[in-house]
């Protein structure tokens, strides 16, 4: 694991080693879309990390498609989130914020609108989530029109412009794992008739506009993207063109010198090797199974810059120094992921801790 603990910068930002805290959704907001009081902790706890990406987080009302999941298009939600990256800073980490619209993948329970969710078209993901009443299949989506398309690129910008003020390091564009950008990108959920769908450019150009428009707002060296080629989840397909369109996106993606591209990977080494050929700025790379001891691998295989970890990062807040000691591990608690309080979110213990505890 030699490779990792090498130093690396993104985009403005110094890192102490090329590990980083993947985006992990955790349910602890308020109804209002803020932060809860444990927030900041949780992310405080992980600062030694050095990246820490934020949980998916609503650029409008709209936007939000689970429950208790934290906004920041009102003042309330970033004053909220100033706790979280003073926290964060204070720690001597760095917060990225993933921007996450969750298009189609939403219901009405869940919102405090209680409005049909959106989606590039009227097609319903075929799929049950959770709500506060428990299981339900996700509603048929009403499909944007061209404005409101245009709308939500200026949601995505004005949420950008909110995290800088917020103390946000960056942003994260989640253009990955079922959600909108996603959404247009899919033939099987975007079937428009307009500028975004039909062909390739098409359907990439919403994922374009809004990288360009948040770039535009907060600089390319504070913007990054996250995308998921192959990753058929949210009942979507990449379609027998699926690879030929994540190349192209890439290429031009590339033209605006984002800071990063996070690619959720999912197996498929030579699409990753094509796409690590065409983007010319800081890429992570978050491998779907991979193995403890595989961790440095796509580093030293020149595969990737900066390796994101979900669930040793969420079950140990000192990953870094138990990596480098060879310490245990906690193991994750899946019962306790979306559920509210501080269980399974901010009492792993850490070695010092448990050390206290035996002394």
């Amino acid at each position: 694991m030699a490779s990792l603990w090498t130093p690396t910068t993104v985009g403005n930002v110094n890192l102490p080693h090329r590990l980083a805290l993947a985006p992990m959704t955790r349910s602890r907001a308020n109804f209002d879309g803020t932060p809860n009081e444990l927030v900041p902790t949780y992310y405080a706890q992980r600062a030694s990390l050095g990246m820490l990406i934020t949980e998916g987080t609503q650029p409008s009302e709209d936007g939000q498609g689970y429950t208790m999941t934290p906004g920041i298009h009102t003042e309330a939600q970033v004053d909220a989130w100033k706790k979280v990256t003073s926290a964060v800073h204070a720690q001597g980490g760095h917060i990225f914020m993933q921007i996450m619209h969750a298009g189609r993948m939403a219901h009405p329970d869940n919102t405090p609108h209680h409005r049909q969710p959106v989606a590039p078209s009227a097609i319903a993901p075929g799929q049950q989530m959770y709500t506060p009443t428990g299981m339900q299949d996700a509603p048929t989506p009403r499909a944007l029109t061209t404005d409101e398309v245009k709308q939500t690129v200026e949601d995505f910008r004005t949420a950008a412009r909110n995290a800088i003020a917020a103390g946000m390091d960056g942003v994260e564009i989640h253009g990955a794992n079922g959600y909108l950008i996603n959404q247009f990108i899919a033939p099987n959920a975007n079937i428009r008739t307009d500028i975004y769908g039909g062909s390739i450019e098409n359907r990439a150009r919403f994922a374009i506009e809004v990288a360009k428009a948040v770039a535009d707002e907060i600089g390319p060296q504070r913007t990054g993207i996250r995308l998921s080629p192959g990753f058929e989840v949210g009942g979507l397909s990449d379609g027998a063109e699926g690879e030929d369109l994540y190349r192209y996106l890439v290429t031009e993606l590339d033209k605006l010198q984002l800071a990063f591209l996070h690619i959720h990977h999912f197996g498929n080494d030579r699409l990753l090797a094509d796409l690590r050929s065409r983007w010319s700025q800081k890429l992570l790379v978050n491998r779907n199974g991979r193995p403890l001891e595989a961790l440095g691998d796509d580093i030293e295989h020149g595969l990737a810059d900066i390796v994101p970890v979900g669930k040793w990062g969420l079950a140990n807040p000192d990953l870094v120094e138990r990596l480098k000691s060879g310490a245990e591990l906690n193991e994750m608690d899946a019962t306790t992921l979306f559920t509210p309080g501080a269980k399974g979110y901010t009492d792993y213990p850490t070695l010092q801790s448990s050390q206290s505890a035996v002394a």
